[in-house]
This record gives C-alpha cells, structure tokens and sequence, in this order.
C-alpha cells in the first residue's frame, strides 16, 4: 500500500471516527448543559471538516505540481480556520457559563467518551505525523496537529468533567474548556501564517 493511499485511509478513520464522537459529545453535552463537552463535539466536527479536506487535497496527488501545491495551500488554510472558528465559540460560551453560574449536569457518558478519544487520538495523530513528514505534506501535518490537538481537549474535557462528578464542581467545565483556547489559536495561526508563506 503506497503513503498516500496509507493517508487517505487514515482520513477516512479521523473522518467516521469524529462523526460518532461528535453526536455522542454534543447529545451529552446538551442533556448535561456542558460547554466542555458540546465544544469538544463541535470540535469533532471540525475535525470532519477537516479531514475531508485532506480527502480531497490527497486525491489530487499525481496532478501537475502547481495544482498540487494550490491544493496543499488551500487544505492547510482551511484547517487553520477551523481552529479560530472553535477557539470563539469556547470562548464565548465558557465566559456566558462562568459570569451566569450555569451549572453544568454530571455525564458519565462524557467521561467514558473523553476517556477512550485520549486513548484512540494520539495513536492516529502520530500515525498521520509520520506519513506527513514522509510525503512533505504540510496540510496533512497541520491535520496530524488538529488530531493532537482533540487528545489535548479530550484530557481538559476529563479533567473537568470529573472534577464536577467527583466534586461539584461546577465551575472546572467551562475552565476545562478555556484551557483549550490557547493551544486551538496557536495551532490555527501557525497553519495559516504556512498558507500565507506558500503564496509569496
């Protein structure tokens, strides 16, 4: 099996793995009234969006390369967005839940969900890292970072969601959720800044 083909498949995975999380996370999150929870859906679907992205930025892999490098160019851009886009909704939503004291419900199916994406991501996250640096995709690199970065939600999201199971407290699931908007902005702009870089 060729690298890019080993890519597309893993995209694939990232692809139906991020749409069953995102509806178990969001339909959690909802009942629970847990903005952790229903960003770390959103950011599922992000991750969808992502990743078909990457399908179609792969598929065009033995077309001329000034087509290939537009496609790359596009694909990393688009990722990059997609974390800004993330990064405002937790910001707005965790800010509403910390000055309203919205208290979110316990989800011990959150805590489940979260539990098994830090298992699965990083593992996927590497994989896709590696084929990047293989076939010098940098839209597949960016993409490999977005996976590493659902691990680090998924971790933030456990942290916070049992912290309010365990203890009450309510106030550590939209904390968990702004502990993510660092690393989402950081991410996002070094994507686009490598989209801007590849037009000069």
């Amino acid at each position: 099996m060729t690298l890019h083909k080993k890519a597309l498949l893993s995209e694939y995975f990232t692809v139906g793995w991020n749409v069953v999380e995102g509806i178990i996370a969001i339909t959690a999150g909802v009942i629970a009234g847990s903005i952790a929870l229903v960003g770390f859906g959103l950011d599922s679907y992000i991750e969808v969006a992502s990743g078909l992205v990457l399908i179609w930025r792969l598929r065009k892999h033995g077309f001329d390369d000034e087509e290939e490098e537009a496609a790359e160019k596009k694909a990393v851009f688009f990722v990059g967005a997609t974390f800004f886009l993330l990064a405002f909704y937790v910001i707005y939503e965790s800010g509403k839940k910390l000055i309203f004291q919205e208290q979110p419900e316990e989800s011990l199916i959150g805590i489940i969900l979260a539990a098994v994406s830090l298992i699965v991501m990083p593992f996927l996250a590497l994989y896709k890292k590696k084929i990047a640096i293989e076939i010098k995709s940098r839209a597949l690199r960016a993409d490999a970072l977005e996976t590493l970065a659902c691990s680090y939600l998924s971790l933030t999201l456990l942290l916070g969601l049992g912290a309010n199971y365990l203890f009450g407290w309510w106030w550590a699931d939209p904390v968990a959720a702004l502990t993510m908007v660092y690393f989402l902005v950081k991410e996002g702009w070094e994507a686009i800044r490598e989209a801007r870089e590849r037009e000069r």
